[in-house]
């Protein structure tokens, strides 16, 4: 075993494509984090809201300037521009985000099929992201890829060597299963953050355009803020 570093901040993304919110101890379950990307947009097309379109996704413009949550009650909620809070499962909330966006939209839970891109549990080390700005000669910043576990590395890109095999943080145990591969949603503006276009130019010649890894769990517990990750 090996002790690789520890961990610096934790993430949950309770609505897909959403801003989320930064906690001190995360639960894992056999899912993924617990109640991350439980719940996403919808169009009409039954499509998710996203930063990009595809089979699966439609860009819906404006979904990075809004903030999810969850309550103390348990209830998935989401911030708007204006300061007004409603729970997802409340129609209030897809009528007053299909009014800010200027289209038809609604809220739907995970049912059968996931809502992860990639993969359960995202997790990038601060060492890659430091070497993507060196090349972009500025200052990019780790929010922007949304990872669940953001790890205080020294070597950029040494989540790669974890590929297949097992880590351990806190009483999580992960399986890293493939590299993260990144979108132009790491490009974009957001409600904390300005646009910062060519970052996914450069990673894809610095990186193939990957940074950070996926992971499934293997063992469902509890990670902390300072938490060592350990290579098993």
């Amino acid at each position: 075993m090996t002790a690789v570093a520890r961990i610096a901040s934790l993430h949950r993304y309770p609505v897909k494509s959403m801003l989320g919110e930064t906690l001190s101890q995360l639960d894992v379950d056999e899912r993924g984090v617990t109640g991350d990307r439980g719940w996403s947009v919808r169009t009409p097309e039954n499509k998710m809201g996203s930063g990009k379109s595809s089979n699966r996704f439609d860009a819906v413009v404006g979904l990075l300037d809004l903030r999810a949550a969850i309550d103390d009650r348990g209830a998935v909620v989401v911030s708007f521009p204006d300061g007004s809070v409603h729970a997802v499962d409340d129609p209030a909330a897809a009528a007053r985000l299909s009014a800010l966006l200027g289209r038809p939209l609604t809220f739907a839970a995970e049912t059968d099929v996931t809502h992860f891109d990639d993969g359960p549990v995202s997790i990038l080390g601060r060492a890659s992201v430091h070497a993507l700005a060196d090349a972009r000669g500025e200052e990019v910043d780790p929010r922007r890829f949304r990872a669940n576990l953001v790890i205080d590395t020294d070597i950029a890109f040494g989540e790669d060597d974890w590929m297949g095999r097992r880590v351990r943080a806190g009483t999580v145990e992960l399986e890293v299963i493939l590299p993260s591969p990144r979108c132009v949603m790491i490009n974009m503006a957001s409600a904390d953050l300005a646009a910062q276009p060519g970052n996914l130019a450069a990673l894809a010649r610095l990186h193939d355009s990957c940074l950070g890894v996926i992971a499934r769990v293997v063992t469902p517990g509890r990670v902390a803020t300072g938490d060592e990750l350990t290579v098993l």
